[in-house]
């Protein structure tokens, strides 16, 4: 039977093989393609999203440790059971017996680290790195003492730790998920180059260990997938991100939250120049996950980047959605509402207010003033729906808003913050200087008036006497 023959025939005999088959097949695509990006990278992000690959289900996860299973000393085939360390880690049977010394001296490490008792960790932990105990228990204490060098900020201690663990243990089970722990330190402590390099050794290790776990390494190489284009986002290469997302996006892997990964799309696209491109990957996020807790942000990406198209309509009509009858869809999220509606708000109607557009920069400066009734941000406001008030040559109006203004400082009293007397003056500026091109208006008129009269006057013919 040819090679191809029996390919086929392992095929459709051995689904898990397939399976296998195409994992690495995926993986070795991913990193061949992102070779060319990963050289001209050098910095760190946070994972804004994170999975256990241990439970097999979306989850979030922020740098924990590991907490990893103690399996038998040679040929261990165990998974990890959780990350964040627990004591309730299961330890094979051939091991956990009452008496067993080992076993219960590093659950009682695992239990006073849970409860931040540091001091009287480590030196239990140490003990157990002896060559008299076995080499299961032996590698979990050597993962614990990292983890604990972790919450006592101690990076470099912890790179070291995790550094011997690998070297000693090289084709251990855990490898890859150790790598993903070398490249959050490294990157916390800016090693940005070196962080890159460990987050994609998690996608080769996989490839190389054994694939009786298949899952727990899909979802280990999605996690790496998932710091390499953070990292390029935080390193402001939104570029260079969009195109690692864009590839998550297009994988139908169920552990991949795609609302979060269609979110920093759109954040990648709107930090560029690709207007088109953002304004309609936010249109259908919007359309997808209408409740979503990311909407204020994702309206304000869409209203700027119209009004960078120059969809000036478009744009006013996503921030007046913004700004109007969206309190009660996000009772949860008050703050996060208010601090977008604020941005977009700002933006949009100063962009057109420069651009001489004072009716649209008017209709959302109201709309504006009715957000906080605070001084602070209510002050300001009023002083912009003045100036607007100018040019549209309402001057009645104006003085309207500016004296609006100062009488609101004034019964403010010593309350008044130095920001908000400096609006006052202002608006007292402005009323004393709308008054005086009123007068001025007027006496020039007059002086037209009367001059033209005089000038109609001095040509007239004169009569003639017959």
């Amino acid at each position: 039977m040819s090679w191809f023959r029996e390919t086929i025939f392992v095929r459709r005999t051995n689904p898990k093989l397939a399976r296998e088959f195409i994992f690495r097949v995926a993986v070795f695509f991913y990193l061949i393609g992102g070779a060319a990006i990963f050289a001209q990278t050098n910095g760190p992000t946070e994972s804004f999203i994170e999975f256990d690959p241990f439970s097999g289900n979306a989850g979030i996860i922020s740098n924990s440790p590991l907490a990893l299973t103690v399996s038998a000393a040679t040929n261990s085939t165990a998974v990890p059971t959780a990350i964040a360390v627990t004591t309730n880690a299961s330890v094979p049977s051939d091991l956990l017996t009452p008496l067993d010394p080992f076993v219960q001296k590093l659950e009682n490490a695992r239990y006073l680290r849970k409860v931040r008792q540091m001091k009287d960790v480590e030196p239990l932990l140490v003990s157990l790195l002896d060559n008299s105990v076995p080499e299961a228990i032996q590698s979990a204490a050597l993962l614990e003492l990292a983890a604990l060098a972790q919450d006592e900020d101690d990076l470099p201690r912890a790179q070291q730790i995790y550094s011997q663990f690998l070297n000693r243990w090289p084709d251990d089970p855990h490898v890859p998920q150790v790598l993903l722990c070398e490249g959050r330190i490294f990157r916390q402590m800016g090693l940005h180059d070196l962080a890159l390099t460990k987050f994609y050794a998690v996608m080769t290790a996989a490839l190389t260990l054994k694939n009786d776990r298949l899952d727990y390494y899909e979802h280990l190489v999605v996690q790496a997938q998932l710091e390499i284009a953070d990292t390029h986002f935080n390193l402001g290469k939104y570029a260079d991100a969009a195109e690692f997302y864009s590839r998550l996006l297009n994988q139908n892997n169920p552990a991949i939250d795609k609302s979060q990964i269609l979110y920093q799309l759109i954040r990648c696209y709107g930090n560029t120049t690709n207007y088109e491109e953002a304004a309609a990957v936010a249109q259908d996020y919007l359309a997808r996950y209408p409740a979503a807790p990311e909407e204020p942000e994702v309206r304000f990406y869409l209203a700027s980047a119209l009004k960078e198209d120059g969809r000036n309509n478009e744009s006013l009509q996503q921030v007046l959605i913004l700004l109007r009858d969206q309190s009660a869809r996000a009772p949860g999220h008050p703050e996060v509402w208010a601090y977008w509606r604020q941005r977009a708000g700002n933006l949009i109607a100063n962009q057109f207010y420069r651009e001489g557009d004072y009716p649209r920069a008017l209709d959302i400066y109201t709309s504006l003033a009715q957000l906080d009734a605070s001084p602070e941000w209510h002050l300001p406001v009023w002083y912009q729906i003045g100036m607007t008030y100018e040019h549209l040559m309402q001057p009645q109006k104006a003085v309207d808003t500016y004296k609006y203004i100062i009488s609101s400082a004034t019964e403010l009293g010593t309350n008044t913050t130095p920001s908000l007397s400096s609006i006052a003056d202002m608006a007292r500026w402005r009323v004393g200087f709308i008054q005086w091109q009123t007068n001025a208006e007027i006496v020039n008129r007059y002086f037209g008036e009367t001059n033209n009269a005089l000038t109609a006057i001095a040509v007239k013919p004169a009569p003639t006497h017959e």
